[in-house]
């Protein structure tokens, strides 16, 4: 027979057991609360995904229209899924139930154009930049504004060419980081409770011949290079990097800029910043190191256009290498040595056509094709692997919005339409 202590722990241990297992579940709920997910690097920590799709692709869970115009990804908390489109005359920013793509509220931005930046969600506030540069927060319950900003009216920013403003606003702390583009307020940190200027980064003198002033397409990522906490961002110019405490200039780098479109976001490592541009530039890796009470950037290696350039569909770092779609408007397949500029695959076309947008999760590369193939490619600097690929439905528009992976979900734009299908193993 039990003794009595024994039993009240075995009846406590099996009251305990029920929540410690909902708890766990809960746990294991990952979001995409921002542009390019939780660490803005395009890498899901989703786990208990599947290898390989059927030749029709992973299950479609649902699919949902209302969502406009634009090429704006998506930002997924709570169960709630956060973009921006142009709907009817204006621009807006609309939530959705995560469990079916209902809308449940639209807010108008300002502008009337197809936006193209992600929505940042920071608790119940969320956050977006549209073409024209009206930058929003609104409450993520109803879609209430609750302050907004103009690049071009509050600040006198500007973009290096006339494609309108792409960023996805960065909130770090107490503040929200921003790039409106001007001289004097190239970066911008504002207080992101109520919109109020706190410092402006403004650009030095020389700054280098290639490129040209403004903002880029980019958005603005942290690293803490040469042991100072620092915004990294490429604009008009090349990439840069600004003191966090106050909006110093740090040190710039001018030859990764070309003079029609500076895109994707750098990638941040320790003491390095690697950094990509299409539009036949190249790509760099740059050690930052510490200068006086200052950084500086060297030069590691530059690889000339020929080898390695990323037009628009991003890059990820997994281990010590980078994987991206290669070439200008391409998406050939390429996996590159972060450290020592060394080309370990290129394997030529690969499944889709043009550009391609990327994204990693549990062990795989999610290639998103603009003619619509999504595929499947292990992400292994050994070889080249293409697990899977299949044609998504589309709208006759090119496929650029940047795949989101959640919660055993990926999760695609294309223009009104939302598609989300089920990339959990059972």
């Amino acid at each position: 027979m039990m003794r009595p202590l024994l039993l009240s722990a075995l009846f406590v241990s099996l009251l305990w057991l029920p929540a410690a297992l909902n708890g766990a579940k809960k746990a294991s709920v990952t979001e995409w609360p921002q542009w390019r997910g939780p660490n803005r690097d395009g890498v899901s920590p989703e786990t208990g995904l599947l290898d390989e799709w059927p030749k029709e692709g992973p299950p479609l869970l649902w699919k949902t229209k209302g969502l406009g115009g634009g090429y704006s990804s998506l930002a997924i908390v709570d169960g709630k899924l956060y973009t921006l489109g142009r709907r009817g005359n204006g621009e807006e920013l609309i939530a959705l139930d995560g469990a079916d793509g209902k809308i449940l509220w639209s807010t108008p931005t300002g502008g009337n154009n197809a936006p193209n930046g992600t929505p940042t969600v920071d608790g119940d506030r969320v956050y977006a930049i549209g073409l024209q540069g009206d930058l929003v927060c609104a409450n993520v319950a109803d879609g209430s504004l609750v302050w907004k900003k103009n690049f071009g009216r509050d600040f006198g920013g500007q973009m290096m060419s006339g494609w309108g403003y792409s960023e996805s606003p960065l909130i770090d702390g107490d503040r929200l980081i921003c790039t409106p583009g001007a001289n004097e307020a190239m970066i911008v940190a504002l207080d992101k409770r109520t919109g109020d200027t706190i410092w402006k980064a403004a650009m030095p003198a020389a700054v280098g011949p290639r490129g040209k002033d403004g903002a880029g397409y980019s958005s603005i990522v942290v690293s803490h290079g040469a042991g100072v906490k620092q915004y990294v961002q490429l604009i008009g110019r090349g990439v840069i990097g600004v003191r966090a405490e106050n909006g110093e200039m740090l040190w710039g780098y001018n030859a990764i800029a070309n003079d029609t479109a500076n895109i994707p976001t750098p990638i941040v490592r320790d003491d390095f910043v690697f950094c990509s541009s299409g539009y036949g530039t190249g790509a760099a890796l740059l050690h930052l190191v510490k200068s006086g009470s200052g950084v500086r950037a060297d030069e590691k290696y530059f690889l000339k256009p020929g080898v390695m350039q990323n037009h628009h569909g991003g890059m990820v770092l997994v281990g010590d290498h980078v994987y991206c779609g290669n070439g200008h408007n391409q998406g050939f397949p390429l996996c590159v040595n972060l450290r020592t500029g060394k080309v370990a695959w290129h394997p030529g076309r690969g499944p889709g056509q043009e550009s391609a947008a990327i994204a990693y999760a549990d062990g795989n590369l999610y290639f998103r094709y603009q003619n619509g193939v999504m595929a499947l490619i292990e992400a292994t600097p050994k070889k080249y692997t293409l697990k899977s690929a299949f044609q998504l439905p589309g709208s006759g528009q090119p496929g650029w919005p940047h795949p989101a992976i959640a919660d055993g979900r990926l999760y695609l734009r294309d223009q009104d339409e939302l598609l989300v299908y089920d990339i959990q193993k059972k």
